[in-house]
């Protein structure tokens, strides 16, 4: 199973950016998928998450300005962010729970990560 991320980018003030991650190989089920990052010097934190039936979860830090979506049938997970601000910089990573098959326990995916850079 792999999750490839794209959509990163450079942007100024305000703008606005659209992250894409779809997850291909053997794929049974994905329950929740989400968006973590993590800025120069700090940690990872969370973003957003989206279970399978379509709950959303936005971290307080982002909340009014980013939305997260998925299309089950492209196993793929999207986070539109709007009103960027120069500490949305980071490198931003998907994450899923996959299941490979109807008896496999699921296991959490990342992808490789995408930069954001918010910069005048």
């Amino acid at each position: 199973v792999q999750l490839q991320a794209s959509g990163g980018g450079s942007v100024q003030p305000g703008g606005s950016l659209r992250l894409s991650c779809t997850a291909s190989g053997t794929i049974f089920r994905i329950d929740r998928m989400g968006w973590y990052r993590q800025a120069p010097g700090k940690q990872r934190e969370r973003v957003a998450n989206i279970k399978i039936d379509g709950k959303t979860n936005i971290a307080e830090v982002v909340k009014g300005r980013a939305t997260i979506s998925r299309d089950n049938a492209k196993n793929t997970v999207y986070l539109q962010m709007n009103s960027l601000k120069p500490e949305d910089t980071a490198v931003y990573y998907c994450q899923a729970d996959i299941s490979t098959s109807w008896h496999s326990v699921v296991t959490s995916y990342w992808g490789q990560g995408t930069l954001v850079t918010v910069s005048s």
